[in-house]
């Protein structure tokens, strides 16, 4: 492990710039966090934060531009060179009363504020001056292990803020970790906790676990923790539903979403993965035994999971837009299967909605962790490269004024007709202006 990668940036000169700055004026500076974490790693740390004896008025009078973000916890950002930096005073915290935030803090020392830290891997500080690290919690030797430790005592720490124990997850499966046995039995005693912590800051930790390539590993901690089970009691639901063995030889929808999961492309967007999570949703609630034919039902399951993941959605704030787009994706899912007997004009506006490739992934990904049968998806990529030589949807032939000029009244009437016509042109049964003028006149009629 080396620091190499730490000090050949941009950032660490202009962070280095401002530990050089508080020492000429008598005050201690070091490097801390995760950057330090990151860089005996060797993977380039997106930030650098500061610590620092300097109180936040002392460190406002020495810098020229500073946004007092955090003051009350003694947090300043100090901005230059077009950079922001977090320059923080070592602190010690007084009891949480809100599982977030501390009551009080004190002023303290670069032990002490060592001491108040999440993990050992985080608690680390680097001297920029001399080039050591400086480890008051033996970070460095659980790094070298691949170990996410509690600092002190895990039910602790966890106490203070319980977003922790959701952030021990994210570390173990993006870093490729384990969680010390003791701090991970106090997740696992403690995950209904997880409830107090605000919907957002739970979806932000939720989407950089799904999202990291290792996801799958971050999901069966998710599972095995506990948590799961309290921030998406509608997954876990789907354990020991069962589905017809024809169609899902791999087992029941749990297990399904769970190998859909695995099969993502490893970069891949947060509402691929949200589709693919929360796609089956609706099978629980709406699964039936056919008596006729022996077999079970999910009738309408796709339009139930809908409203189910707008429901999941909306309880952790996601943007609506985001939502629209995953509910879009549950909803339609079930339509692949009918795709061979859509009539062009209809395959064709099938296809050229705005979030069409998402949905075709997730049809994908549906198939190869089920049946593994790909003729429909090979038939739309085969039609896309049919296509592919012109618009899916080419520019109308003719357009609203052309039927009042004949006569018609805006309104409703004039919409459909058009309809009629770009239907007629995606069926290639008109191909220029004067054949859809001619249609519409007998349309009219």
């Amino acid at each position: 492990m080396s620091l190499a990668l730490l000090r050949d940036s941009k950032l660490y000169e202009v962070a280095a710039s401002i530990v050089r700055k508080l020492r000429e004026h008598g005050y201690v500076a070091y490097f801390a966090g995760g950057c330090v974490r990151d860089a005996l790693q060797d993977i380039p740390p997106k930030d650098i934060d500061i610590v620092t004896s300097a109180k936040p008025d002392q460190v406002q009078r020495l810098f020229e531009r500073t946004i007092p973000v955090g003051i009350q916890f003694g947090v300043v950002l100090v901005l230059a060179d077009d950079m922001e930096v977090e320059v923080a005073t070592f602190r010690s915290d007084g009891v949480y009363l809100d599982g977030r935030h501390p009551s009080e803090i004190q002023f303290s020392t670069p032990e002490r504020d060592a001491m108040r830290r999440d993990f050992t891997i985080n608690g680390m500080f680097y001297d920029p001056a001399n080039g050591k690290v400086i480890d008051y919690v033996n970070g460095r030797e659980d790094l070298s292990h691949k170990l996410i430790r509690a600092i002190g005592s895990a039910s602790k720490r966890f106490a203070e803020d319980r977003l922790r124990m959701l952030r021990a997850i994210r570390l173990a499966s993006t870093l490729g970790f384990e969680i010390e046995s003791g701090t991970w039995s106090a997740i696992k005693a403690e995950a209904r906790e997880i409830s107090m912590v605000s919907p957002e800051r739970i979806r932000d930790e939720l989407l950089k676990i799904l999202v990291n390539p290792h996801r799958l590993r971050g999901f069966d901690l998710l599972d095995k923790s506990g948590i799961l089970a309290v921030i998406l009691p509608e997954i876990e639901a789907l354990k020991g539903c069962e589905q017809p063995a024809r169609f899902h030889p791999e087992g029941d929808v749990f297990v399904h979403t769970r190998l859909m999961l695995g099969l993502l492309a490893p970069e891949t967007s947060e509402a691929q993965v949200l589709a693919v999570l929360l796609h089956d949703i609706g099978k629980p609630p709406t699964r039936s035994f056919d008596a006729v034919d022996q077999r079970i039902r999910f009738n309408g399951h796709d339009k139930a999971g809908a409203e189910m993941a707008e429901a999941v959605m909306t309880r952790l704030r996601f943007p609506r837009h985001e939502i629209d787009l995953v509910i879009d994706a549950v909803r339609n899912h079930m339509i692949f299967k009918d795709v061979k007997q859509m009539r062009p004009a209809k395959l064709r506006r099938f296809m050229a909605r705005p979030h069409f490739g998402i949905e075709l992934e997730l049809h994908r990904l549906d198939c190869v962790g089920s049946h593994g049968d790909l003729e429909n998806y090979q038939f739309l990529v085969d039609k896309a490269l049919e296509f592919s030589e012109e618009p899916l949807i080419p520019a109308p032939l003719v357009r609203g004024d052309d039927l009042i000029s004949m006569g018609l009244k805006p309104g409703p009437k004039i919409g459909e007709l058009l309809e009629r016509v770009q239907t007629a042109q995606l069926e290639g049964e008109v191909k220029t202006r004067a054949e859809a003028i001619e249609l519409l006149k007998t349309m009219i009629k």
